[in-house]
């Protein structure tokens, strides 16, 4: 019974976003460049996706945050909702990235691979928001 529920979450896994990103270029870190069409790279928010763990990582802009991604079978949407430290924002550009990270992650979002902006990287559309991400090097 095991090896049955094994494999169902390794195909799972596997067929998730596939129309999207291929879910090996999708595990890495990746940092945050533009928010709803505002450039917000001094924000500093970074989210690490483990595509085979389905989990998600990093930093919201203000705190550390965790999740575990969860897909809606009928949209395909992924959501989460996100574990995270207290502590306080530096400023108003961090409070408004954290919220809006926080509200796409909890709403359900898919994840292109694109180029914009002149860079190759991936968006994370929700029905109220769209975040670009640019890959982080090693």
């Amino acid at each position: 019974m095991q090896t049955k529920s094994l494999l169902f979450i390794s195909l799972f896994s596997t067929t998730l976003l596939s129309a999207n990103i291929n879910l090996s270029e999708l595990s890495g870190s990746w940092h945050m460049r533009v928010l709803d069409g505002m450039e917000v790279r001094k924000a500093r928010a970074i989210l690490d996706f483990d595509a085979k763990k389905m989990r998600v990582d990093g930093f919201d802009s203000c705190n550390r945050i965790s999740g575990i991604l969860k897909q809606n079978p009928q949209t395909k949407q992924l959501s989460t909702q996100l574990h995270t430290t207290r502590m306080a924002c530096r400023g108003n550009i961090q409070k408004w990235v954290s919220k809006r990270l926080h509200e796409t992650m909890r709403e359900g979002f898919t994840i292109k691979e694109e180029k914009k902006y002149g860079v190759e990287g991936i968006t994370l559309k929700s029905s109220g928001h769209e975040l670009f991400f640019k890959k982080m090097e090693r």
